[in-house]
């Protein structure tokens, strides 16, 4: 099959998800076709069966704003006609899936008919989407797709919640390669961020206000002074110098590390004992799924999508949004002895593997088909 991917070309989470959704399609053989205005930041390296498209745009002295959503329309159309796609699958609903519509109409218009799919991620609901200015838009682009799938049961909720959908929508969790989050694939630098075998507690977000990342440290003062540690923060964004204050106000500069953007999140997640992800909303939490597959456990608030990736008492635990104490006792229980904490990392990794991309994949495939074959039948 002949697939077209649309998708947001960075770090967040809706694109790497669909750059290693096509990735792993095209290994069983399909042909994948990435449309989006640069190059995704996982697809960096060769690959059979995999072909990139960028979206150009052009400086109009006429627009104050270039028109993205038009020149993404022109580029699918180009790339169906010329590549013979069979499926458009978008991924993030503004402008991907209104864009989406208006290229499967003007196909049409030329004799050619082509099925799309809109995934929603989460931002593109919960934020985005309620907007008033951007609900008619959202609202039709997502009825009009020929399938709908969202990456969690709760942000199926919040879509029915706060949009008059009518159309079916299908949950299909994100996945992970549990392969690559292998702590054997990488040279052990532990002793290099952890000289006197202090524990590593690690946090992966882009920094916003929402992530709670002042929570992360607020914790991680209370562990420190019962157990030596480390806190590894990967990531940046608006809040990072307040970040910096709070470190220098609770004195733990010493003993935490920001990272900044790492390209190898798993190289770090491997020398990690715990992650902490205590997020005001998470629609999935790939992070936290990122952080069981390389056996660490997690500690994360009770919302949104975490309770479907973190198992409560088996994987790490889950705490309301805000409760510092609590996050910090569940941590200092896993984080006691060695024992406990090796009980809890081999329950975070078997729990990550109901995740697996081989789980997940068939799921897409499945989906795909059907809605081909029922575009084929009304042919």
């Amino acid at each position: 099959m002949k697939i077209g991917i649309v998708l947001y070309p960075t770090y967040g989470g809706s694109g790497i998800v669909a750059t290693e959704l096509g990735n792993e399609l095209a290994k069983k053989g399909h042909e994948i076709h990435f449309i989006t205005y640069s190059q995704p930041v996982r697809l960096d390296v060769f690959q059979t069966n995999v072909y990139y498209h960028e979206v150009t745009m052009f400086d109009y002295p006429l627009f104050d704003y270039q028109p993205y959503e038009l020149a993404l329309t022109s580029k699918m159309v180009d790339v169906v006609m010329n590549e013979g796609l069979d499926l458009l699958h978008v991924h993030y609903a503004i402008p991907h899936a209104s864009a989406a519509y208006f290229a499967q109409h003007i196909l049409e218009s030329r004799g050619i008919k082509i099925p799309f799919i809109t995934t929603l991620h989460g931002t593109d609901i919960t934020l985005v989407g309620k907007d008033p200015s951007f609900e008619p838009v959202i609202t039709f682009s997502i009825n009009e797709s020929n399938a709908v799938t969202v990456v969690s049961n709760s942000l199926k909720k919040d879509t029915l919640k706060h949009f008059k959908i009518t159309n079916e929508i299908q949950v299909i969790p994100n996945f992970i390669k549990t392969e690559t989050y292998n702590p054997l694939n990488f040279n052990c630098k532990r002793v290099e961020l952890a000289p006197n075998n202090e524990r590593i507690i690690t946090h992966v977000s882009n920094f916003r206000k929402v992530k709670r990342v002042d929570d992360v440290i607020r914790v991680f003062k209370k562990i420190n002074q019962e157990i030596p540690s480390k806190l590894l923060l990967i990531g940046d964004g608006p809040e990072r110098l307040k970040l910096e204050h709070l470190c220098r106000e609770l004195n733990v500069c010493d003993d935490v590390k920001m990272l900044g953007k790492v390209q190898n999140v798993a190289e770090v997640l491997s020398m990690s004992d715990l992650f902490i992800l205590p997020s005001e909303t998470e629609s999935f939490g790939l992070a936290a799924l990122e952080a069981l597959a390389s056996h660490t456990p997690v500690l994360s608030s009770n919302t949104g999508g975490l309770p479907e990736v973190n198992k409560h008492g088996y994987s790490g635990f889950l705490s309301q949004v805000g409760d510092v104490d609590d996050i910090a006792k569940n941590a200092l229980y896993i984080l006691k002895d060695d024992e406990t904490l090796l009980k809890f990392k081999r329950q975070a990794y078997k729990h990550s593997l109901k995740f697996e991309i081989d789980v997940i994949l068939p799921q897409y495939e499945e989906l795909y088909n059907k809605v081909c074959c029922s575009l084929n039948k009304e042919n």
